[in-house]
């Protein structure tokens, strides 16, 4: 088996660091535990010495559940740890230590005591990824550590956490098939291999196949269940301004998510979910933080150097969107808006289900223009994206290219549009260094 290719995110002292241990990428297939086990024993076990740990699942979502969990927290003055996956310009915006994104000075140590300990043994980029955050997360102190999964459930290495105090399981849709099985049960169920004995667990609205082996796996590890619309509920209020959330503990009023979209309620609501099915002790004004929640290329709004491409008036949106349950949620944010036109830009990896994305989104597109920048980490062919929108779509084929076709084919005295860049959470990467974003 051939090591992947890290693509050209990987830059700097860690980037050089990482290159040299792709080069140990197991020749032989195993999906157990084993060799990340062994890389942290030889480390002291730090994934035993971790504030208490919230472990989060799923399909789409997982990131937004994990900064309204974080804005919680934090609202309610605890530090937090956060380890999450991909990042988008930059590695090290995977680890939030104490509610700072790591200096890559402090990474590239940590990256480099691994690779003398693990003395040239196979393992991959993404175990020696997670084997570095419990170490960082160990030695800085904090109250909570959350953990986002990086690729299905019960095979990921962040699996190798025994007793976290709750577990919460996202929106479950079609994606990585290869991998994960070709059914949404097949996938449900290799999410539920996160679940353990008589850890909570919560999750969002599901369709019946997917609850059908989250419900069987709660139950066979003695896990209290929390089910949005039965443990827990999530509802605007009747002013149309606020939430009101609803579990056995009491009732909240809450303000609006701070993340745009009516999904975000689902995910707002199970991040407050889980932080009550834990038992942890936040203060009552920590609820409030959803609010302040925010997550780079979830329908962020862009105001720079892309922006200024766009007449005046015009909005520039961005989401890294990136399977048929994702191209879904979209849809229905462009319902949402119906005071003017919507055109999208569009660039895909090339393992993804273009036409599965594009197809709620194709009735709903003012235009279509297909993209693959020169840095857009395995990019899909700006013709293969044409194909999959049924000749819908016309080709940008730069992100430059594509925001300045459209003020001249919306006509001179065309009202002000929007446009949402999507797809691709490599092209998001690629959109935020274009615009001049900086991680916070």
């Amino acid at each position: 088996m051939n090591a992947p290719t890290l693509g050209p995110e990987f830059v700097g002292r860690t980037g050089q660091i990482l290159e040299r241990l792709n080069r140990l990428y197991p020749t032989l297939i195993d999906l157990s535990l084993t060799r990340l086990e062994t890389l942290l024993a030889r480390l002291g076990h730090p994934e035993r010495h971790l504030p208490p740990v919230v472990h989060v699942a799923g399909t789409n979502g997982k990131g937004s559940t994990c900064a309204f969990m974080r804005a919680v927290a934090e609202a309610g003055g605890w530090r937090v740890h956060v380890l999450t996956s991909p990042h988008l310009v930059h590695v090290t915006e995977r680890f939030r230590i104490a509610g700072r994104i790591v200096t890559e000075s402090e990474l590239a140590g940590v990256l480099e005591e691994i690779e003398q300990v693990n003395a040239g043994a196979p393992i991959t980029v993404f175990e020696v990824l997670t084997a570095a955050g419990f170490m960082l997360f160990s030695r800085h102190p904090a109250d909570l550590a959350i953990v986002e999964v990086g690729l299905g459930g019960r095979c990921d290495a962040t699996n190798v956490l025994r007793h976290p105090v709750a577990c919460a399981i996202t929106a479950i849709s079609m994606d990585h098939e290869a991998f994960l099985g070709d059914t949404l049960g097949a996938i449900a169920g290799e999410k539920a291999g996160i679940i353990k004995p008589g850890v909570p667990v919560t999750t969002g609205r599901q369709p019946a196949e997917v609850m059908a082996p989250l419900t069987r796996t709660a139950h066979e590890q003695g896990c209290p269940l929390w089910r949005r619309d039965h443990e827990w509920s999530i509802t605007p209020a009747p002013d149309g301004v606020s939430l009101r959330y609803h579990d056995r503990h009491g009732t909240l009023d809450l303000p609006l998510p701070g993340l745009r979209g009516a999904h975000q309620i689902d995910n707002a609501g199970l991040a407050i979910a889980t932080l009550r099915a834990s038992g942890l002790p936040l203060p009552q004004q920590a609820w409030a933080g959803i609010a302040h929640a925010r997550w780079p290329a979830r329908m962020q709004r862009l105001s720079g150097h892309l922006a200024a491409l766009l007449p005046p008036g015009w909005e520039l949106w961005l989401d890294g969107g990136h399977n048929p349950g994702a191209g879904e949620v979209l849809a229905q944010v462009m319902d949402e808006w119906t005071d003017r036109p919507t055109h999208l830009i569009i660039g895909m990896k090339q393992t993804k289900d273009a036409t599965g994305f594009l197809t709620p989104l194709l009735p709903r597109a003012a235009s279509i223009q297909a993209v693959a920048e020169k840095n857009q980490h395995l990019a899909q062919p700006v013709a293969d994206i044409i194909a999959a929108a049924g000749g819908r779509a016309t080709a940008g084929p730069t992100l430059h290219d594509a925001l300045t076709h459209l003020a001249p084919a919306a006509g001179p005295d065309a009202a002000p549009a929007r446009v949402i860049i999507c797809g691709s959470l490599y092209l998001a990467g690629v959109a935020l260094q274009l615009d001049g974003w900086q991680p916070d």
